[in-house]
């Protein structure tokens, strides 16, 4: 009789050292702040307050969720919100709101009161001025939308480590070609590299007495070091708009994508100077068909001019391969050209089945040890 009650009190002990191990692990901690809805009597709901309209609901909700909360809610969990970023752009008077919707139901108003331009709109025989709507663009709009593409492409994370900066002056690069046809440079756009081959035309506008920096840089071109970029022009201490007065630090480079390794981002950066700068510790011999002496860092070059140069204009466009790089490689820069090619992996078989099911007659070709092309679908 002894033996069944002491085998129940060590089964009894056991349950209960389980069962309070249990209850020791399922035991939560105390929040970190109130729940939501503590505040709310349960037991008496019809003391609250009714919304009566879903808009006066809706306002309400939105009202709560902008205030600040000791838990995370799950589109915080999901998408955090990004670091804030270094803004190292010019500084710029903001135009006040009211005054930029005034002046717009001022020419709302003028349309509506000019009966020639009410008859062609009707008519359908109106013409838009596109030059003036882009001059507008420029001056309100535009910068934004260029700071949005440059952002999309990574030029602020690959040039500036994360920085980024708005692009008030408005840079305009053209490539002039035998024929006297333009080939322009926007934001992105593909210009081949026979297209680029000369120098190209830069303007904007500037103020007289002003003085600015040009620069042409290659992030994605480098042979050796895939965080370094190539040079490709650097003229510094320019009065006003004349790049042609401007003192040329490193000559001008054509493009030279190599074959196999697809688009290269070619970017042109305008930088504009509180004073006249001292360049001499970037000069490069003339001429430079050096590749290590091309090697190059715009994160580097800006953060040792930071306080006498900011960011101010913005361009840039894509350029791959074609036969005129080789003549660059082999004139200008005195080497062999890389070519890069994509090795493919050997085509994968499974296994071979000793009595294989469901497949084709040849499915024995799969697995022959001769180099003897084989036939059929696989």
């Amino acid at each position: 009789m002894a033996a069944p009650l002491l085998s129940a009190a060590l089964c009894g002990l056991r349950g209960g050292r389980a069962f309070g191990t249990a209850a020791a692990l399922c035991k939560r901690a105390a929040p970190l702040g109130p729940m939501p809805n503590e505040d709310i009597d349960v037991s008496n709901l019809e003391v609250l307050e009714k919304y009566r309209s879903f808009t006066r609901y809706f306002r309400l909700a939105e009202k709560e969720s902008r205030k600040p909360r000791w838990w995370k809610t799950y589109r915080q969990h999901t998408s955090p919100q990004p670091e804030p970023k270094t803004d190292i752009s010019l500084p710029r008077d903001k135009l006040l709101r009211a005054k930029e919707i005034k002046e717009r139901k001022e020419i709302l108003r003028e349309n509506r009161q000019n009966a020639e331009m009410e008859r062609a709109a009707r008519l359908r025989t109106a013409l838009i001025p596109l030059d003036e709507v882009r001059a507008e663009w420029e001056k309100t709009s535009g910068p934004f939308h260029k700071q949005r593409v440059a952002e999309h492409c990574g030029i602020f994370r690959d040039l500036f480590k994360g920085a980024t900066f708005t692009p008030w002056v408005t840079l305009r690069v053209e490539y002039s070609q035998e024929d006297e046809h333009l080939v322009p440079v926007y934001y992105g756009n593909v210009v081949t590299p026979s297209e680029a081959s000369s120098p190209p035309a830069v303007s904007y506008e500037a103020d007289k007495g002003s003085l600015w920096t040009l620069l042409l840089t290659n992030p994605d071109g480098h042979l050796r070091d895939a965080d370094s970029e190539y040079l490709h022009w650097l003229v510094t201490n320019i009065p006003g708009n004349d790049i042609k007065s401007g003192k040329e630090i490193c000559h001008y480079l054509p493009p030279f994508p190599a074959m196999g390794t697809g688009y290269h981002r070619f970017i042109f950066l305008l930088f504009k100077q509180d004073c006249p700068i001292d360049f001499s510790e970037d000069v490069r011999p003339m001429p430079c068909h050096s590749l290590k002496m091309r090697t190059f860092s715009t994160f580097d070059f800006y953060r040792k001019h930071e306080d006498a140069m900011t960011p101010a204009g913005l361009a840039f466009f894509q350029c791959q391969w074609d036969s005129s790089v080789t003549w660059v490689f082999h004139q200008l820069l005195n080497m062999r050209e890389p070519v890069f090619e994509f090795v493919r992996p050997p085509v994968y078989h499974p296994p071979q089945l000793k009595f294989p099911r469901h497949q084709p007659l040849r499915y024995l070709d799969r697995y022959r040890d001769t180099e003897e092309p084989t036939y059929g679908i696989y």
